[in-house]
C-alpha cells in the first residue's frame, strides 16, 4: 500500500517479465496509469525475459515432452529472471503472479486483496503454456481473467495492474469513485448515469434527477443498484 515517510510517497512496485514488452507503452503512458506514475503512486517496470536466456538465439520457449503441438515456455530464464530481480515465493508483502488458462479467476475482490501488497511481479505466460515448474516452485498465484484463451499473458496483466493501480488512494482523485462503482461488492452494478441534453431522440433523464432532491435520488439510486 501506500506510505508516507517523512513526506516522501513510498508507493506500490510492479515488475512485468514479457517477450513482448512493446505491448505495454500504450497502456502504461496513458490516462490514470500515466498520471499514478506521475504521482509516485506506483512504479511499474516491464522486463524483457529475453535478457535472461544464455543461446544466441535469445531462446525463452521449447517443445513440450510428450509431444502435442506448440511450444513451451522454459522454466530456467524465468527462474533466472526472477533472482535478478530478488522475487521470490513467500514473500511477505510481495506476490508473484503467472497468468494462466487454469489459474484462478481474477474478480474485482482479488484487485482489491492485491492492492495491499507492496509488490507485485507478474509473468505473462505465453505459446501453449509455461513448463509446469514455473506454477509449482516460483509463483504464489496462477490467475486468469476469464473461461476463454489469449494469444499470451500481456492483455490479462494489462487489465490486472489497470484494476489494482485505480484503487490505489488518490490514483482517481477522488478516492470515493471507487465505493459505489459495478462490483465493488460481488454481482452488484452501479445505477444509471445520465448527462446533458436532459431529452435525446424522445429518451428523457428520469425526473427524480432533476428534482433536486437529494434524498429522492439516492432513494432511486439504490433502487437502481441491482444484483445480477
Amino acid at each position: 500500500m501506500i506510505s508516507n515517510v517523512d513526506g516522501i510517497i513510498q508507493g506500490m512496485q510492479i515488475d512485468i517479465l514479457t517477450t513482448l514488452p512493446s505491448m505495454f507503452t500504450g497502456p502504461l503512458t496513458e490516462s490514470i496509469l500515466a498520471r499514478a506514475q506521475k504521482k509516485g503512486l506506483v512504479s511499474v517496470a516491464v522486463h524483457d525475459l529475453r535478457q535472461w536466456t544464455t543461446d544466441a538465439h535469445k531462446t525463452t520457449d521449447d517443445r513440450p515432452y510428450g509431444g502435442g503441438p506448440g511450444m513451451v515456455m522454459m522454466i530456467e530464464p524465468i527462474d533466472t529472471a526472477l533472482k535478478a530481480l530478488k522475487a521470490k515465493k513467500g514473500m511477505p508483502g510481495e506476490l508473484i503472479i503467472l497468468t494462466s488458462a487454469k489459474g484462478e479467476l481474477y474478480t474485482q475482490s482479488t484487485a482489491q486483496a492485491y492492492v495491499q501488497y507492496k509488490r507485485l511481479v507478474f509473468i505473462c505466460g505465453h505459446y501453449e503454456g509455461v513448463d509446469e515448474r514455473v506454477a509449482q516452485l516460483l509463483v504464489d498465484k496462477e490467475v486468469r481473467i476469464g473461461d476463454y484463451v489469449l494469444t499470451g499473458g500481456e492483455i490479462p496483466t494489462m487489465v490486472m495492474v489497470d484494476s489494482i493501480v485505480r484503487l490505489l488512494p488518490g490514483a482517481l482523485g477522488d478516492d470515493e469513485s471507487t465505493k459505489e462503482e459495478s462490483h465493488s461488492s460481488p454481482g452488484y452494478f452501479e445505477y444509471p448515469q445520465y448527462t446533458r441534453p436532459e431529452e435525446y431522440k424522445g429518451m428523457n433523464v428520469p425526473e427524480v434527477l432533476l428534482s433536486g432532491n437529494h434524498k429522492n435520488i439516492l432513494a432511486w439510486r439504490k433502487g437502481e443498484f441491482v444484483q445480477k
